[in-house]
């Protein structure tokens, strides 16, 4: 194999990947796998990701990588004039790779919850509960994130990084006016990477 290959599908979390190849102009094929076709449970892909989820990046040597955090910094540091994160072992590299954790660890497993409530709760009459408690989780962690955004329009300056792919794709998800409501800056930002030339068409299939 001499190209990535991104494994996922259209408004899922492999659109976080796809935006940072397309974005740094990255070779790679994407493999688009139908999940209520029953793929990300068949043994092939199951032998590639057990855990039967997306995205799974192959790397040129034929091995794979899962979770976003590490599928992003890989590209960043495999490919540093690509501009997606700082120089590795900088302070600013150590603030980007802060908030992508942040991002991930705490809004994107907060909106799971919100999505897919009975996945976190064994009582079907707590499903309720938990979403409400998931939605306002959500809420307080992206007013805290827009705190972060200084002059614009993304998390670090004029140029987006891996950070800012990884919040535009989880904001395509929630309700817009929600999200104007507690973080009219990120909202902004990811109108910004919507509005980059560089990913209107991946932009208009995922976000």
């Amino acid at each position: 194999m001499t190209a990535y290959r991104l494994y996922g599908y259209p408004q899922s979390g492999s659109a976080v990947v796809e935006l940072a190849l397309v974005a740094g102009g990255i070779a790679h094929e994407l493999v688009e796998l139908d999940p209520e076709a029953g793929y990300l449970s068949n043994a092939a892909f199951l032998k590639i990701n057990p855990r039967g989820q997306v995205p799974v990046l192959c790397l040129p040597d034929g091995s794979a990588v899962t979770e976003l955090p590490a599928i992003l910094n890989h590209l960043a540091d495999a490919h540093p004039g690509c501009g997606l994160a700082p120089p590795p072992g900088t302070a600013a590299r150590a603030q980007h790779d802060r908030w992508l954790a942040f991002v991930h660890a705490n809004i994107y497993e907060g909106v799971l919850r919100m999505f897919y409530t009975e996945r976190y709760t064994t009582d079907a009459s707590g499903v309720p509960g938990v979403q409400t408690a998931a939605e306002a989780y959500v809420h307080h962690h992206l007013g805290l994130l827009d705190t972060v955004v200084g002059e614009g329009p993304f998390l670090f300056g004029s140029a987006p990084m891996g950070v800012d792919y990884l919040i535009s794709v989880i904001l395509s998800w929630l309700d817009r006016d929600k999200v104007a409501s507690v973080a009219p800056r990120l909202l902004a930002l990811a109108d910004a990477v919507k509005a980059d030339p560089r990913l209107v068409a991946v932009a208009a299939r995922n976000l």
